[in-house]
C-alpha cells in the first residue's frame, strides 16, 4: 500500500498524488453481497428537495457493498480471500470465505493480508482482524469498529487510519480514547474488532484537477467574497476585503463548524472528557 506521483505532461497531474492500488489483489465485487445501485446520492437535498449539504451531484455510478459491522458469527473461522476498492467508505474492503461457505465484507485493518484466518467470538486470539467483547480485550489494546450498542453493529473508528484506544474498564464500562480526543465510556458486552483501519495513505492523495472531484461527485465551489451581496453574506464590496466577523454560508451557518450536539442528550453521561476542538 502506498502512493505514487506522476510525471507532469498535463496541468492536470503536475500535482496529482494517486494511490498506486498495490494492496488490490481483486477488482470485481462479490457479486452475492451487493446490494444496491447509488447514483447520485441524494445530490445534497433532503426529503424536500432543497439543497442542505452544498456542492454536491453527480458522480459515477457505485455498487453498494454490503459490510458485516456486527461480526455475527461466532466461534467460525474465516479466511481472507482478498482486499478491495471500495467507492463508499475511505478504508480498504476484505473479503472472507468462511469454514460453512458464507462470503461476507468486513473493514480492512492496517496489516491484515490474503490467506490471514480471523474470528469472532466472546472471546478469541488477541490479532489485528479478530472481533471479540471489549471484556475480554486487554487494556491498551488498539480497537476499530467498535459498538455503541450490544448487538447494534461498528459505529465508531471505521475510516481510513482511525483507531481507538482501550484505556480502562470499571463498572461494567469500558473507558476509550476516541479519535476525535473524546474519551467515552462504552458497555464491556459490546463488540470491537483489533487493530487499526488501514489506507492511512488517504490524507496524501491530490486528485489535481476538477474531473477527478465531479466523478466523486463533489460539484465546483464558488467563494462567498466573490459573490454579489444579495448572494452571500460574503459578498459585495469594492475590492477585497472582509466585512464579517465569522465566515458563513450563504444561509448564515457558520462554516468552521459549530456545536451542534444537544446539552440535554440522554447519552452524555457516557462521555467523560469532551473531545478536542
Amino acid at each position: 500500500m502506498g502512493i505514487k506521483r506522476f510525471k507532469p505532461t498535463t496541468p492536470g497531474l503536475r500535482h496529482r498524488v494517486s494511490f498506486d492500488y498495490s494492496e488490490i489483489t481483486k477488482t470485481e465485487p462479490e457479486k452475492s453481497l451487493i446490494t444496491m445501485t447509488l447514483r447520485g446520492k441524494g445530490n445534497g437535498r433532503n426529503s424536500q428537495g432543497r439543497i442542505t449539504v452544498r456542492h454536491r451531484g453527480g458522480g459515477s455510478k457505485q455498487l453498494y457493498r454490503a459490510i458485516d459491522f456486527k461480526r455475527k458469527k461466532w466461534d467460525i473461522e474465516a479466511k481472507v480471500f482478498s482486499i478491495e476498492y471500495d467507492p463508499n467508505r475511505s478504508s480498504r474492503i476484505a473479503l472472507l470465505h468462511y469454514q460453512d461457505g458464507e462470503k461476507a465484507y468486513i473493514i480492512a485493518p492496517n496489516g491484515l493480508k490474503v490467506g490471514d484466518r480471523i474470528m469472532s467470538g466472546a472471546q478469541t486470539e488477541v490479532k489485528v482482524g479478530n472481533a471479540m467483547l471489549l471484556e475480554n480485550i486487554p487494556v491498551g489494546t488498539v480497537l476499530h469498529n467498535i459498538e455503541m450498542k450490544p448487538g447494534k453493529g461498528g459505529q465508531m473508528a471505521r475510516s481510513a487510519g482511525t483507531s481507538a484506544k482501550l484505556d480502562g474498564k470499571e463498572n461494567g464500562y469500558a473507558f476509550l480514547s476516541l479519535p476525535s480526543g473524546e474519551i467515552r465510556m462504552v458497555l464491556l458486552r459490546c463488540m470491537a474488532t483489533i487493530g487499526e483501519v488501514g489506507n492511512a495513505e488517504r490524507l496524501n492523495i491530490v486528485y489535481g484537477s476538477a474531473g477527478a472531484k465531479r466523478h466523486l461527485g463533489w460539484r465546483p465551489t464558488v467563494r462567498g467574497v466573490a459573490m454579489n451581496a444579495h448572494d452571500h453574506p460574503h459578498g459585495g464590496g469594492r475590492g477585497k476585503q472582509k466585512g464579517y466577523k465569522k465566515p458563513t454560508s450563504p444561509t448564515g451557518v457558520p462554516s468552521k463548524g459549530y456545536r451542534t450536539r444537544q446539552k440535554t442528550k440522554t447519552s452524555n453521561r457516557y462521555i467523560v472528557s469532551k473531545r478536542k476542538r
